[in-house]
């Protein structure tokens, strides 16, 4: 395998140095998105909303505060500081504070893509190198060494096409599988918050009503 590798000459060893980064970057924000970023927000949420039920906001923007490493309590903390304005203004400040939290989440996920295009295209580029390569041997070999010349020429452009889509491949699935995640995330993001939007409309229209 090792000389397998050998054999495909310089561009192996740019398309090893990418592949090394790229799965650095994968490690990293798979162990953000699915470990630091793992909650179960069904309890904490559920205090919450106990909380707001017998008006305790203190006690709800507690527990908020209690979560506010995780991007949710940052969010729902925020609905709840804006919980005596209009709907407009807590429906407003909800959003805005998603749209903050997203590029925590998707940072970085864009760049596996472009790990695999450059990967595929060093594959490329050291094909053609190496077809060059071989032609130009060939054209000043003699006879008896044109066909070997050539065969070798192959051998390293093939290598260095397979070796680039080796890693253009992996790449892709990773960014797939991450960006899915954080799409997860966020569309919990916006469902906790529409929760938390309706439930102070809810409690706000009754204290109305009991006026």
């Amino acid at each position: 395998m090792f000389s397998l590798f050998q054999s495909g000459g310089s561009f192996m060893y740019v398309i090893l140095c990418v592949s090394i980064i790229a799965l650095a970057l994968f490690a990293e924000r798979a162990t953000f998105l699915y470990f630091k970023m793992k909650m179960n927000i069904e309890g904490p949420f559920q205090k919450i909303v106990n909380a707001l039920e017998k008006m305790n906001y203190r006690g709800a923007i507690e527990e908020c505060t209690r979560i506010e490493s995780h991007p949710m309590g940052r969010i729902l903390k925020a609905g709840l500081l804006k919980a005596d304005k209009r709907d407009k203004d807590i429906e407003r400040v909800l959003e805005e504070k998603i749209l903050q939290e997203i590029p925590l989440v998707k940072a970085r996920i864009n760049l596996l893509t472009m790990f695999a295009n450059i990967s595929t295209l060093l594959g490329l580029l050291g094909t053609i190198i190496g077809l060059i390569s071989a032609f130009q041997g060939v054209s000043s070999a003699n006879a008896a060494m044109k066909q070997e010349i050539l065969a070798n020429g192959i051998s390293v452009a093939m290598l260095t096409t397979a070796f680039g889509l080796i890693v253009a491949i992996p790449c892709l699935a990773g960014y797939y599988i991450l960006n899915n995640r954080g799409e997860y995330l966020i569309d919990q993001f916006e469902e906790k918050a529409l929760s938390l939007f309706n439930t102070l409309s809810s409690i706000k229209r009754d204290k109305e009503a009991s006026c």
